[in-house]
């Protein structure tokens, strides 16, 4: 038996005892006219332990509660708890002579039922974990640092681009009769839509509400999502549509430099020629794109003798290669590679960053207390300069070695 337990028994009989001695004075004073002294003394030592006895209960109820706050589980059955209410045992005291309907409330203990998603197991409460697991990490997002930032206040970006420019330049003659040289400029007026990406979800208004941290999670999972999809749209976007015009539709494909042979090509020489192309365009080369295949594969090539090229396995240096910082990318097709110098290249017009918004004004929103959290962001992506970023891909010899 529980300290608890025995600590009720003791108070009922002390608390029956303060009621027959509560009995026999009034049949004294009824007959008496007066309480004897004996009952007296009797009476106020039973209150005295009946009063103890409340206190030690009180007490020992006391510090149930804080270890339960604590983390201590209930873990008396449901059928105990009935028997050990007040009422319960006032009803089993009376025995034949109890009339009636007794209605006892036993409050829940779990937090959801033996068969629901709670994962619950009959009365113990689930042991919840803080956080929430995310099905797929957050990438590392590395193609927007690559470019020139920008803003825009409105909904199309104009620029000028030279298409040709004819340098007839020559030294000429101090002679008032020579013609000089006439050299030939000419542009264009491109002009570049800003595009939106955006995504919603539907969320309970109670939940969000009675979750605060739930709300934050979603928010930013929700912006997430617009990076993860900008990152691929930046690199990737055909143009087409309601796409950006990405970096790699826009470079230039990759040639071997004229007057170079390279024997028994390797990966690292193609970017290094790369490299080469970019900087006989006039616009030397800034970084690599790679995807984190390729760069392992780069990492790990081996001289003869089984000695790495230039990683350090125990080094704590950054990815560079042949002096340039080399961005990964997930987004990179694997065995495709772009080189340039890409904030010379390109800029990013940023129209309306990115947003999260709550709304209920829909009528089915309104009735079934849900919500529509909507996402997005509002962007351009000019390529001033294609000579500058030279894309392609690594042969299959080299992508061997």
């Amino acid at each position: 038996m529980s300290d608890y337990e025995q600590a009720a028994r003791d108070l009922k009989a002390a608390t029956d005892e303060v009621k027959r001695f509560a009995e026999t004075s009034t049949t004294e004073l009824r007959n008496l006219g007066k309480v004897t002294e004996e009952t007296k003394a009797s009476a106020d030592k039973a209150l005295t332990e009946m009063n103890s006895l409340s206190a030690r209960l009180a007490d020992i109820e006391q510090k149930a509660a804080r270890a339960g706050q604590e983390g201590t589980r209930e873990t008396r059955s449901l059928g105990q708890r009935f028997i050990e209410n007040d009422e319960v045992k006032a009803a089993i005291g009376a025995g034949d002579r109890f009339k009636g309907r007794l209605t006892v409330e036993m409050r829940a203990i779990t937090s959801g039922s033996t068969t629901g998603n709670s994962g619950t197991t009959g009365l113990v409460v689930a042991d919840r974990q803080p956080g929430i697991v995310q099905v797929t990490p957050d990438r590392r997002m590395t193609i927007r640092g690559l470019l020139m930032p920008g803003t825009t206040q409105s909904g199309a970006i104009d620029y000028v681009r030279e298409t040709l420019f004819t340098n007839s330049a020559v030294p000429v003659a101090e002679n008032p009769n020579t013609n000089k040289p006439q050299s030939e400029l000419k542009f264009d007026l491109v002009t570049l839509g800003v595009k939106t990406i955006a995504h919603f979800v539907m969320a309970s208004r109670q939940i969000l509400a009675d979750a605060p941290m739930l709300a934050s999670y979603v928010d930013g999972r929700l912006r997430y999502g617009l990076a993860f999809k900008e990152e691929d749209q930046l690199l990737n976007g055909d143009g087409t549509g309601q796409n950006l015009n990405g970096l790699m539709t826009q470079a230039t494909a990759y040639t071997q430099p004229a007057g170079v042979t390279v024997k028994s090509e390797t990966m690292i020489d193609r970017l290094r020629l790369a490299m080469l192309q970019a900087t006989l365009a006039e616009f030397p080369a800034t970084g690599h794109v790679l995807n984190p295949t390729d760069w392992t594969s780069i990492e790990m090539t081996k001289d003869t003798q089984g000695r790495y090229v230039f990683a350090n396995p125990t080094g704590l240096a950054g990815p560079v290669l042949w002096g340039l910082p080399v961005a990964e990318s997930l987004s990179m097709k694997a065995g495709s590679f772009l080189t340039g110098a890409f904030a010379y290249a390109a800029q990013i017009f940023d129209r309306e960053d990115a947003t999260v918004t709550i709304s209920t004004e829909d009528r089915d929103n309104f009735v079934k207390n849900m919500v529509t959290i909507l996402a997005e962001e509002r962007l351009a992506l000019a390529v001033y300069r294609p000579q500058a970023l030279i894309k392609g891909t690594f042969a299959a010899s080299a992508a061997g070695s």
